[in-house]
């Protein structure tokens, strides 16, 4: 009999986890059951990132926002900015106010003393 050779499907399936991989150290780079067991890994904590970076960023904005308020010498806090502009139904994101917060504090100054009154 004649000798067969394997096609070349498993091979393409292999070098393109192969390419996945390229970038780790040691074993996870070039064992292909250990390179399998490090992409799970590295897909399963790429997911659970996405979600803890909107929980770090949104952390961020508040302490940023914090920082500006209770700087502002008004013995002022976060929470009562919140709770004020829910009342008045000023409908502004932490996102936002952060950056307005870094780049023109005098600005949510005005906000801050426009919603006190």
């Amino acid at each position: 009999m004649t000798r067969i050779k394997r096609g070349y499907i498993a091979r393409r399936r292999r070098t393109k986890i192969r390419l996945f991989a390229s970038s780790f150290r040691g074993a996870r780079s070039r064992l292909t059951r250990t390179i399998t067991q490090q992409k799970i890994r590295a897909l399963v904590s790429a997911h659970q990132d996405r979600s803890r970076q909107k929980r770090y960023f949104r952390r961020l904005w508040i302490t940023r926002i914090n920082a500006v308020i209770r700087d502002n010498k008004l013995y002022y806090s976060y929470s009562r900015l919140i709770h004020n502009l829910y009342k008045k139904q000023l409908l502004l994101n932490r996102k936002i106010l952060a950056q307005i917060a870094i780049l023109n504090r005098n600005c949510l100054y005005m906000i801050s003393n426009e919603i006190l009154k």
